[in-house]
């Protein structure tokens, strides 16, 4: 048997088409720039200051660059995980923005049906775990190096100069592991711009494990539960973050978001075969993981740690 040399000539010709490496190349060294800016104003850094000095664009390196193997990581485990399951999907593309984080985040675009379940949920849960599996180190070390401050009443979700720890659960716990003792009642944090990645980081990771339509989560919920229940989760969720909302109004913005995203996905061609009980129970870990980052730590655990 002979290869057929044009068949392979015209599958290469689609691969290129779908990765489009040039294309994915330029967004990423532009989000490297435009991330590197914001990291070096988050640093202390003025725009005066850049311009007299351009090598003080070096100091925004820990941010961008810690933010972008977040997003990354994120992306390609999506990527490797799809390829793994022979469904045709692009190379992440970023998207990089002169201002606020510098990025609105990466994504890629599956061009093929989803066969499975099964594959439908090992995409949609690789991402969230592939990112937090180096988010949260990074937020550990950046940390470590970040200064406690007062707590003021300008204290938010998205303060980086007086964070309250307490905001998150998961973001205590590890602030306390690299803060100890100094952490106590009545202080913030002022993070570290590598903390801010890493802290971006974890934000990321629940707003795409939200059980809500095409987002990570409303995947993993459909993959678990079927269709018609995943609808319903997500119903449940869009309900859930409005009431968080009132409590903490920083939450509006992701109750709006939910609101406005459709609360179904595309099923897979084989959408009836149930997953096995490992891939269930870490369904419902991605999912505690989410409410670990979401929730606030309750008072009794803040009294006991001393914060």
């Amino acid at each position: 048997l002979v290869a057929n040399p044009w068949q392979q000539k015209t599958e290469t010709i689609e691969t290129e088409k779908v990765t489009r490496p040039f294309l994915v190349l330029g967004l990423l060294l532009l989000t490297l720039l435009t991330t590197t800016v914001i990291g070096a104003g988050l640093s202390g850094v003025t725009a005066q200051q850049l311009e007299n000095n351009s090598s003080l664009l070096l100091q925004g390196l820990p941010y961008s660059l810690g933010l972008i193997a977040i997003l990354g990581l994120h992306e390609f485990s999506h990527y490797f995980t799809a390829v793994k399951y022979k469904i045709k999907t692009t190379l992440p593309y970023f998207i990089p923005i002169p201002f606020f984080l510098g990025t609105f985040g990466a994504f890629i675009q599956m061009r093929s049906p989803v066969p499975t379940r099964k594959a439908l949920f090992d995409v949609a849960v690789a991402g969230p775990l592939g990112g937090i599996i180096i988010a949260i180190p990074l937020l550990f070390w950046g940390l470590s190096l970040s200064e406690i401050v007062p707590l003021t009443n300008q204290s938010s979700l998205l303060n980086f100069q007086a964070l309250n720890p307490q905001f998150s659960f998961l973001l205590s716990i590890v602030a306390k592991l690299a803060l100890g003792g100094d952490l106590i009642a009545g202080k913030a944090i002022h993070l570290h711009p590598l903390a801010v990645a890493g802290y971006v980081g974890i934000i990321v990771t629940a707003l795409n494990l939200m059980p809500v339509g095409q987002l990570d989560g409303g995947h993993i919920v459909h993959a678990m539960y079927g269709q018609k229940t995943a609808i319903i989760i997500g119903q449940l969720t869009r309900l859930f973050m409005f009431i968080l909302a009132l409590v903490q109004p920083d939450f509006l913005l992701w109750a709006i978001i939910l609101l406005l995203m459709p609360v179904s996905d595309q099923p897979a061609l084989n959408d009836v075969t149930e997953l096995d009980n490992k891939r269930d129970l870490l369904g419902l870990f991605s999912l505690a993981l989410l409410l670990s980052i979401l929730l606030p730590l309750p008072e009794a655990v803040a009294r006991w740690w001393g914060m």
